[in-house]
Parts: structure tokens; sequence; C-alpha cells
């Protein structure tokens, strides 16, 4: 039974919520921001709230999930220092989580400014793009798509295990849309942000990729997410069997089968 204390709150008004909750629970706190689907127009009664908060530079970098007002809500806390690096992290890894937090954010509290100051770098970092990959990394993602595809394929065979095809599917999904996202100079994401970035970086191939990991999924047929990952293969100087070296104890490229 949903009681007053469960019921989430209204979705209507997430940013009041979210001042409430810094109000409450983080004084201390410099600056704070509303994003995630709260500030991108996706918010349903059943969303979190996704809030970052500025820290003074002795604070101490965390993130808290709390339940507030009938929902879940992950803050992060982090110092100047802790954002930035994380903004590099996040330019390194293409993903740039926390930098697309406070870029697509709605200011909760600011009476210094440092909040619209941080969303004007996060603005530019995603504006300027991932850097591109190394001759290294680019060949090693083709390595493991070109693993994980032939794998895939061979999932077709009578008595394949479906079980291993849709754990295959997903891992062809995320390593094509890593090295698509990178040939296209666009970021990458995770979760429910993949689909959404790998239109973004090429909405065909994208759509191609999306639709063929839907195959695996509803008719257990690989042949339209592998047709999908040679075209992106094909983008990338093609598949890649023989050839790599790697030095012992340097990191190497994933195989499918670990």
């Amino acid at each position: 039974m949903t009681t007053p204390e469960t019921r989430p709150a209204p979705a209507h008004d997430p940013a009041a919520s979210a001042l409430r909750l810094v109000e409450a629970r983080y004084g201390d706190g410099l600056a704070a921001v509303l994003g995630g689907s709260a500030a991108g127009g996706r918010f349903t009664a059943r969303s979190d709230l996704d809030i970052a908060v500025l820290l003074p530079d002795d604070g101490r970098d965390r993130r808290e999930t709390v339940h507030h007002e009938g929902r879940s809500a992950e803050v992060y806390l982090n110092t100047p220092d802790d954002l930035r690096r994380l903004f590099a992290e996040g330019r390194a890894n293409r993903r740039a989580t926390m930098a697309f937090l406070y870029a697509d954010a709605v200011p909760l509290h600011d009476p210094h400014g440092l909040a619209a100051g941080w969303r004007r770098e996060a603005r530019e970092l995603i504006e300027a793009g991932p850097g591109p990959l190394t001759d290294a990394e680019r060949d090693d993602s083709r390595y493991l798509l070109t693993d994980l595809a032939e794998d895939l394929a061979d999932t077709e065979a009578p008595g394949a295990d479906p079980y291993e095809q849709l754990a295959l599917a997903d891992r062809t999904l995320r390593e094509a849309a890593h090295l698509l996202s990178a040939v296209r100079g666009a970021w990458n994401g995770a979760g429910k942000w993949l689909p959404r970035r790998l239109r973004t970086a090429d909405p065909v191939l994208g759509a191609a990729l999306l639709d063929g990991h839907l195959a695996v999924a509803r008719r257990t047929d690989p042949d339209p997410l592998c047709a999908a990952a040679a075209a992106v293969l094909g983008l990338a100087g093609g598949p890649l069997r023989e050839g790599l070296v790697h030095l012992r104890g340097a990191s190497g490229p994933g195989t499918a089968g670990g």
C-alpha cells in the first residue's frame, strides 16, 4: 500500500523539491544545480533527482543517495579540484558524465555565480567533443568488435545458447557504439544514455545497431547486428583479427570470452 511517506512527489516541480533538499542537508554548499531528466524535460513521477553541489576547497568529495519527499535523490558533492578532475576524466573516457550534468542543469542555488561558470566550462568541453582515439586504442576496439561479432554470428547455429547470444549482443552493441562514436568524434554513453548518444553520433548507423540489438532480443536473429557492426568496422579501418601485438604487462583488448 502506498503511504504519504512512500508516494512519489509530484513530477511537475522537481526543482523546488531539489532546492528543499539542498537547503535542509547541504548548507555548506557554495552552489547547487539540478541535472538529469528533471533538467532535460524527461522527468516522471518515478524519476530520481540528480543534484550536483559545489563544495568549498576543504569539503569532502562524495556521492550520496538519499530518500527525499517520496523519491530517490543522487547527490554529487565535489570541490572545484575534484570537479576539474572529473571533467578531465570524462573527456578521456568519452562519456563526460559530470560535464553533461552541469551543462544541461537548472541552477538551484548560485549566489556567487560559481555554478554558472562551471556550466559554461562544461558546455565548452562538450562542444569541443572528446579527443580522438590513439592508433592503439582504435586497433584494440577493432580487434574486440571483430571478435565479438564473429562469436555473435556463430550463435545463429542450431542449438546455440540464447543466453550467450544475448550476452554477446549486449557487448557487441556497447563496443560498436564506442567505436562509432569515436569515429564520428561524438560522445558515448552508458545505460539509457547509450542509445541517446548513439543516435546523435550517427542517426543512420546508430539506428541500425539499435535495431540489430532488438532483432536479437525479439527474434534471436544476430544477422542485422553483425551487419551493422561490420559497417562500423568498415569506417574504422576494417576488421582486425591478426597482427595485433601487446607487450606483456600492458593493458590489452578484452575478449569475448572474458
